[in-house]
């Protein structure tokens, strides 16, 4: 039986991983989630799509990893007047990505997708990374700010980012233990990076 395409990318801010990510997906011809993913959840669950915007990504307590590894669902919670709401949002996205994969080849961005789906033998995670200047250069060009604000910005985001995945993850954001594929974005091309992912993927065991 042939392997499916299923591909989750965890990024540094500024490396590209989004565009990566994106090209991947049209290059294999499957969807594409980032920001996408917050739709599907919001419509799953029913809760406002303003509520998943205001908390994406955003670092949640520790009671929500002894959620996630027990057997809880988004369904079983909505009613639970003791769940923070940014536990409720959390689990909607972890019971849409779910349901995506359970439907669909896909690449997902971010979200933790990877932690979600790994119980997915097919699942493939990658890691996308990049020297400091680069992505400071790269934020510099595509938000229209100086150095210093790119620099406090890429900060800001990849905290966000490693505490949103290392609260309730027993892996760590980044660390390459955690992942199939950890690649510099700097030292390739999008297209030439499409090419590296698909060809590892082509080439699992």
């Amino acid at each position: 039986m042939a392997k499916r395409m299923i591909v989750t990318i965890g990024r540094e801010f500024g490396s590209g991983g989004r565009e990566i990510g994106k090209a991947l997906a049209d290059s294999l011809g499957v969807e594409f989630y980032d920001k996408e993913l917050l739709e599907v959840a919001a419509k799953e669950s029913g809760i406002s799509r303003d509520l998943f915007e205001s908390n994406d990504e955003k670092p949640v307590s520790s009671l929500l990893y002894s959620m996630s590894v027990n057997p809880y669902s988004i369904g079983n919670l909505m009613g639970v007047d003791h769940v923070p709401i940014n536990q409720k949002l959390f689990l909607a996205q972890f019971d849409a990505i779910r349901k995506i994969v359970r439907e669909r080849d896909c690449v997902i961005v971010g979200r933790c997708a990877d932690y979600a789906l790994r119980d997915e033998p097919d699942c493939l995670n990658v890691f996308i990374h990049a020297p400091l200047q680069y992505r400071v250069e790269r934020v510099k060009r595509l938000y229209e700010m100086s150095g210093g604000e790119a620099k406090d910005m890429i900060s800001k985001i990849d905290k966000k980012r490693a505490a949103y995945y290392n609260s309730y993850s027993d892996k760590k954001w980044g660390e390459i233990g955690s992942y199939h594929l950890s690649f510099d974005s700097s030292l390739l091309s999008t297209g030439d990076a499409v090419e590296l992912i698909k060809s590892f993927a082509a080439m699992r065991k």
